[in-house]
């Protein structure tokens, strides 16, 4: 492969591989087309993914008759890309040793491991690395002797360590080699936060044993899941990757390690996904304790609080927030990057933290009420933070505003914006009840009183029969299918069963689901595919209602949409491909609550 970076491949032909604190993107070629360092939020080093020239490290056969395949090893998140051809057969095994949380005296040293293996055969290889840093916009220094390669730029020290000699082209260091049957080449790519750099070669077993504790760290953690069911092994492969999106200093989760990603080629819905959406909490807490892992949702809740508490006396929590806890997020433009396959323009930063979006409180109290539930007793000093926040919504929940798509086109009374106001005072009162925890409930009685009788006055079209988008249009909105899920109706309210009837014949193409019906009024220029999350919901939606084989086959049909490693984007286009930020954590997050909830009822069990 020569310095010039390959075409675009689809989204869905890479891998993803992290140490909680960032990922790298690995295409099934073997090239590393995205990888942020030290962190997921920091400034792209690889990132060929949103432009030729934004940097890349490749790994990869030269024998292009050679089919390519990928696979996980089982139970971790290290990543196999298999180069077979009819004579020859070579591996390249790719990890990112995990970090602690805690950083170690002398700093944290990030490290991607990358060991190539012949397994039959001669097959000719190549390395290419061309570090790209800050997003293509700097030019560092690379200094080479022997095997092993120095990148530096203002911010960044990076070291290439392999036993083979590499040759400066420009900015990149390349070499050529052959595997043979039996033949091991170990490669090391390190970032030490100290800014130190690297001098001595790989030691004897240094990467094995990198190997074996990486993998023993992966199937230790998903040994504790519980899940049991039909679809165990999509379940913990989604358990697996919300663990990858867990930046483990704070607990908290990216909505994908990715920016920029279209949700339709060469269109402009192109958004920065590498930050924490209060909205996902009470999804998330549900996934993951359903499934066994509370000490996941224990720091989650930890960052969840920690934001609660910080909050200035009048007024309301962020949508989303840095991983880091920080709360300015400014979107810009980078001119220089085209994009994915043409796809501009390239953001940075997200803008929509600036966003009304008066549905988040509702999903922090519904995850509270759950974590209390199922994980563990919340404190006073929470519950003090989360009844300020509570007094702040019974002054403003009549307020319009942006919703849960995060529209660019003005403020609107969303109807599931006021649903989910309805359960941040409905979980209130039930948190209240059980622990016996003091609070204004006739207060909080007549607010959720009010809300309710509101939704089913103005959020509902009599002539339609139907839920809508807003109070100001008549336009189906896959939102409203969550209704049954957060306890609003009952799944088998007629309210409800038309406004799924509607739904399928409206929002759903052969399974997929749309997140609402074109027209006027979202500010957004140009068409997106289907919105991955809404399948699940709608899977959901139909178990509640009772439609349990319609259900599953829905189901099944959407597992066939999982890149071949088992990961899910964003969004799929009218071919099935992937589009939007990738793997996404939302997605995941659906997949796994549909799983869980579907299978009990096949078991003819209640659903939760």
């Amino acid at each position: 492969m020569s310095l010039e970076r390959m075409p675009y491949l689809p989204i869905e032909h890479h891998g993803v591989i992290g140490d909680l604190h960032s990922c790298a993107l690995v295409a099934i070629d073997g090239t590393i087309a995205w990888c942020c360092l030290p962190r997921f939020d920091s400034p792209s080093v690889f990132g060929s993914l949103l432009d030729r020239h934004g940097g890349h490290f490749s790994l990869t056969s030269t024998d292009w008759r050679q089919r390519q395949r990928q696979l996980y090893i089982p139970d971790t998140n290290v990543l196999l890309t298999r180069f077979m051809g009819e004579d020859s057969v070579a591996e390249v095994v790719d990890f990112m040793p995990v970090q602690p949380a805690v950083a170690p005296p002398g700093g944290r040293v990030h490290r991607i491991v990358r060991r190539v293996r012949g397994v039959r055969g001669r097959t000719p290889m190549e390395l290419v690395c061309v570090p790209a840093f800050d997003y293509a916009r700097e030019r560092g220094e690379v200094h080479t002797h022997g095997g092993i390669a120095h990148f530096k730029s203002s911010t960044l020290a990076l070291t290439l360590i392999t036993p083979l000699d590499l040759h400066r082209v420009e900015d990149a260091v390349q070499t050529r080699f052959d595997v043979n049957e039996g033949d091991e080449v170990d490669v090391l790519l390190e970032a030490r936060e100290s800014g130190d750099v690297r001098l001595d070669p790989l030691g004897r077993g240094e990467a094995q044993e990198w190997f074996e504790q990486t993998v023993r760290y992966w199937r230790g953690w998903i040994g504790h899941c519980t899940y049991q069911g039909r679809w165990r092994e999509m379940v913990e492969r989604s358990a697996l990757v919300l663990k990858l999106l867990t930046y483990s200093p704070t607990g908290a989760i990216v909505a994908a390690p990715t920016t920029s990603l279209p949700e339709a080629i060469g269109g402009g819905r192109n958004w920065d996904y590498r930050y924490t959406w209060i909205r996902d909490a009470s999804f998330t807490l549900y996934s993951l304790l359903r499934i066994g892992f509370k000490e996941e949702a224990a720091a989650f809740m930890d960052w969840l609080e920690t934001r609660c508490r910080e909050l200035p006396e009048g007024e309301s929590l962020q949508i989303m927030y840095g991983i880091d806890g920080r709360h300015q997020l400014p979107e810009m433009v980078l001119e220089h990057l085209e994009g994915y396959r043409g796809s501009r323009p390239v953001r940075i930063g997200n803008a929509a933290w600036q966003q009304l979006q008066l549905d988040i409180t509702g999903e922090l109290m519904d995850s509270v009420y759950l974590y209390n539930k199922h994980g563990a007793p919340i404190s006073f000093d929470l519950w003090a933070h989360l009844r300020r926040q509570l007094h702040w919504l019974e002054e403003n929940w009549n307020l319009m505003d942006e919703g849960i798509w995060e529209v660019r086109g003005g403020r609107r009374a969303f109807t599931y914006s006021r649903v989910m106001e309805w359960v941040a005072f409905e979980r209130a009162l039930r948190i209240a009840r059980q622990r016996g925890l003091p609070a204004p409930r006739d207060k909080w009685h007549r607010v959720c009183d009010d809300i309710y009788e509101q939704v089913q006055r103005e959020g509902y079209d009599a002539e339609r029969g139907v839920y809508v988008q807003s109070y100001q249009d008549s336009r189906l909105d896959a939102s409203n299918l969550l209704m049954p899920m957060v306890k609003f109706l009952g799944g088998g309210d007629p309210r409800f069963l038309r406004t799924l009837d509607e739904t399928m014949k409206v929002l759903v193409s052969d399974s997929l689901v749309y997140r609402y019906e074109p027209g006027p009024g979202d500010g957004l220029e140009g068409m997106e595919g289907t919105f991955s999350m809404c399948t699940f919901w709608l899977v959901e939606a139909l178990t509640r209602a009772g439609r349990i084989e319609e259900a599953r086959l829905i189901f099944e049909k959407m597992l066939t949409y999982a890149s071949p490693v088992g990961l899910f984007s964003e969004e799929l286009g009218p071919a099935g491909e992937a589009l939007g930020n990738f793997p996404q954590a939302f997605t995941h997050i659906g997949c796994i609550s549909a799983a869980v909830n579907l299978d009990r009822a096949l078991r003819g069990q209640l659903v939760g």
